[in-house]
């Protein structure tokens, strides 16, 4: 069996993969309540939430492509499936159902804020261990930062 070796340390690596598969899942689950969000939402100014939405999604998607492909760089599988989703997932979920606009932009507000202190500190933790990967998630933050800012001023 073929393996990827790590240009990492040992430790470096552990805690750059931990951080990694943490990312991972918050974007992967970003996608899925900004779909099922998408999916269900009504009422005024349904149209621009709508495709804001969708910008979080793509945004999520395309961010969760670059950290697994990170995290398989470095020597460490990344683990994207719905096991490790609801092992660990820290995203509440979102209500089922038709969904009024002023309650997902809400929802949506209140889970980046808690999502980009998560990625602020695993910037901080692979400030020594990958520098790489660092600033990964300094592009990952300005992004969701950007999304955060933008669902706040519809509140």
């Amino acid at each position: 069996m073929s393996t990827v070796k790590s240009p990492l340390s040992d430790a470096d690596r552990q805690v750059t993969g931990d951080t990694l598969q943490a990312a991972l899942v918050d974007l992967i689950e970003l996608s899925l309540v900004g779909k099922q969000a998408h999916w269900n939402l009504i009422g005024r100014n349904f149209r621009s939430i709508h495709l804001a939405l969708d910008e979080i999604v793509d945004l999520a998607r395309l961010h969760s492509d670059t950290v697994a492909e990170r995290s398989v760089a470095i020597g460490v599988p990344p683990n994207g499936q719905t096991e490790a989703l609801a092992r660990l997932s820290q995203v509440e979920p979102l209500e089922q159902g038709y969904l009024p606009v002023d309650k997902v932009v809400g929802y949506v507000a209140d889970r980046l804020q808690p999502m980009v202190a998560r990625f602020r500190e695993r910037m901080d933790a692979t400030a020594q261990a990958d520098p790489v990967t660092q600033g990964l998630y300094i592009d990952i933050i300005a992004d969701l930062e950007k999304a955060s800012w933008m669902f706040q001023a519809e509140l």
